[in-house]
């Protein structure tokens, strides 16, 4: 199966439709069978859609405290108007982690380690990223440790081409 975030012409309705494959949806598209089911518009197209990814065991959600994770299902349909604004915003998140990012020292799975030492005054102080997992995160906020969560996943140094 896959899933696709169609769009009508004539409101700009975003919706989500499931299709058994890639041709499935040429196909009825081809043959007139696609609709709005907001207004009933035949004119509809593929939306802009963020790639699904799948999860690895050191993914984003998992890294996340849980009250800081998106939540299971969340999204949101928007106008034309409102999808450039949101993908600015998005944009503008991106360069500032990339720039907080700049002074910055992957530390990858040691990140809860050096974290704690910094915070217990064993270590100096300097700004790290890296990996944690999710018990870990929560582990490290309780107790007092400054740490927040990325708002997108970092490519480690040494998987870079």
């Amino acid at each position: 199966m896959i899933v696709f975030d169609l769009k009508c012409q004539s409101q700009g309705h975003v919706f989500e439709a499931w299709f058994g494959s890639s041709a499935d949806y040429e196909d009825q598209k081809r043959r007139g069978l696609l609709s709005c089911p907001l207004c009933g518009d035949a004119e509809v197209g593929k939306a802009v859609m963020a790639p699904a990814v799948a999860p690895k065991g050191n993914s984003r959600a998992e890294a996340l405290p849980a009250q800081l994770a998106p939540s299971d299902g969340a999204s949101i349909a928007m106008g034309a108007g409102e999808e450039a604004k949101m993908r600015e915003l998005i944009q503008a998140l991106a360069r500032a982690q990339q720039k907080a990012l700049e002074g910055s020292t992957w530390v990858g799975r040691g990140f809860a380690e050096q974290a704690r030492a910094m915070h217990y005054g064993e270590q100096d102080r300097s700004s790290i990223h890296g990996e944690v997992a999710l018990e870990e995160a929560r582990a490290l906020i309780a107790e007092g440790v400054e740490v927040a969560p990325l708002p997108f996943p970092v490519v480690p140094p040494e998987v870079k081409n």
